[in-house]
């Protein structure tokens, strides 16, 4: 079955221009703040021109220039505080210019965010465009998933809406080799390197969004019935005519009218009836995404390893991006393979194991000096260490890390998504912030520091435990189900584990006709153009 890209028989038209186009906008996740940017800080705090040059004065337990752990949060966290506010503001754009032209202004938010962070000399500058590069990153992060859910074929949304995290892990390996091979040089190219680059990744996606198509769901949202039909018909390469373009119209359509006779959508709408339950499983399945660990490694991975006694750390960090990397591939297989729900267990099952044994392994094998530096008792322990860092990346790499960005995808109806979406993404981006800003005060020795040193990695484990059981009451299984079959799973399956096998058994447009026939709704957009356009492919076959 090669990686799920086989289109299964029976279902027309060509599928590759859809798949080709989520793939391509996936390339957003390199510039993702969780990606190239993550990867980038964590070693520039670790150079010791950076340091030299940012330092107000302070030094640290090495006797070098270097910043605060006060300075370091501030740093670290202001990008999660704009892509926080980013990802709450996606939504106002995204519905009101489209997700396409949404998509290109971010870019340039964030490109005035990297001019400031490449020109700075001193921290002020330099947090100040970490904040605009963080806005821009939070309205990519949202607006992304949203345009490959409304435009990829339901048989490989899962892996095209993964193939986001894919980016987002190839981001982090780039910024580990670029890093690795910046970090000796004594002069400010040693962090403006990592940082200017990132202006490659954003142009390849602001020219890209230039020629590719708006998505159909939201053209239908704004009424601009033919432009969704030209739209659809280019995405899946059939005809405008054809039955099967015909059909997905009108399950579209008939999908947003129902809606709309409910009501024109509000941000309250997203906290009502079985809308509300999507959005506190969206919310929580972000949070507890941040919430496994998987960010303190990768913003302070290399500063860890290289205080934890472990020589090359800036090696290490490239040997854990490319596991990252590496792993997300399975998992993208998988997605629309095995489904949501399994991946999501298991996945907490083996990261819950892997950040167990790390903090056991990391709290045993560990000591500590007077002044506050570490040394490792135990070489083999510390390498095992490594190991099961390895590991837990596999397993989030390969679950978590792309079926997060899956599910809250395609859980909410287009009345409500661009603003649910906005939220889930936001609650990501504020935990993020919150691990961020929190993480130098846990670990570090110091006046004020809790010095948890590797026993924050018992943390991890707390918090991976409570995946388990989060998964098995709150994911719902939407394998192999249009955007509009999701909608109807919520309405008539109360509970999560008996959505596994759940098939529809009716449609939007069955409810738009059962309702026209009693006055209700019309039966098309109002002048019976799907109705006719149907009749007549019908009357030629």
């Amino acid at each position: 079955m090669g990686l799920a890209l086989k289109k299964p028989e029976g279902v027309p038209g060509k599928s590759w221009p859809a798949i080709a186009i989520g793939m391509f906008v996936a390339f957003g996740g390199v510039l993702f703040g969780d990606s190239y940017d993550t990867g980038t800080i964590s070693g520039i705090l670790a150079m010791e021109h950076w340091q030299n040059l940012f330092s107000t004065g302070y030094r640290n337990d090495k006797g070098h220039l270097d910043i605060t752990a006060s300075q370091q949060s501030q740093i670290v966290s202001i990008l999660s505080a704009g892509t926080f506010f980013g990802a709450l503001a996606a939504a106002i754009i995204a519905d009101r210019i489209g997700r396409r032209w949404s998509l290109i202004v971010s870019c340039w938010v964030f490109n005035v965010g990297v001019i400031m962070q490449t020109a700075a000399t001193a921290i002020p500058l330099f947090t100040a465009g970490r904040f605009f590069a963080g806005f821009g990153v939070g309205l990519v992060s949202a607006l992304i998933p949203l345009y490959q859910s409304e435009t990829a074929p339901k048989w490989i949304r899962g892996l095209i809406v993964g193939s986001y995290q894919l980016a987002i892990t190839i981001g982090l390996l780039l910024a580990a080799v670029v890093n690795n091979a910046t970090h000796d040089r004594q002069d400010t190219g040693s962090y403006r390197i990592p940082i200017a680059v990132q202006f490659a990744w954003s142009l390849v996606l602001i020219i890209g969004m230039l020629v590719l198509p708006e998505t159909p769901r939201y053209l239908i949202k704004r009424g601009k019935v033919d432009s969704a039909l030209r739209s659809l018909a280019k995405l899946r390469r059939l005809a405008e005519d054809h039955p099967s373009i015909v059909q997905e119209m009108e399950e579209i359509q008939a999908n947003h009218e129902y809606e709309l006779s409910l009501g024109k959508a509000t941000y309250l709408d997203c906290f009502r009836g079985n809308i509300g339950k999507r959005q506190l499983t969206g919310c929580l399945l972000q949070a507890l995404q941040q919430l496994t660990g998987i960010n303190f490694i990768f913003y302070y991975g290399t500063q860890y390893f290289k205080n934890s006694g472990i020589k090359n750390a800036f090696v290490i960090s490239m040997i854990t991006s490319a596991v990252n990397t590496g792993s997300t591939l399975p998992g993208l297989w998988a997605i629309d393979k095995w489904g949501r729900r399994p991946l999501l267990f298991w996945g907490a099952v083996g990261m819950a194991t892997s950040q167990f044994l790390v903090a056991v392994l990391g709290t045993t094998t560990t000591g500590q000096n007077p002044d506050g530096s570490t040394f490792a008792k135990n070489i083999a322990a510390q390498k095992a260490s490594i190991a099961f860092v390895c590991i837990y990346i596999f397993f989030f790499a390969s679950t978590w890390g792309p079926i997060a960005w899956v599910v809250t995808g395609e859980i909410f109806p287009l009345k409500v998504r661009a603003k649910a979406l906005s939220m889930t993404t936001a609650t990501n981006w504020l935990l993020n912030w919150a691990i961020a800003y929190s993480t130098p005060y846990l670990v570090n020795y110091g006046p004020g520091n809790a010095n948890l040193q590797s026993k924050i990695f018992f943390i991890w484990f707390g918090c991976c435990f409570l995946c388990i059981a989060f998964v098995y009451f709150m994911i719902y299984e939407t394998k192999g189900l249009t955007l509009e079959q999701v909608d109807e799973l919520y309405s008539e399956v109360s509970v999560a584990r008996k959505s596994v096998g759940w098939k529809p058994t009716t449609t939007f447009r069955d409810i738009r006709a059962s309702v026209a026939q009693q006055g209700g709704l019309k039966g098309s957009d109002g002048d019976g153009q799907y109705a006719e356009k149907n009749a007549e492919v019908e009357h030629s076959n």
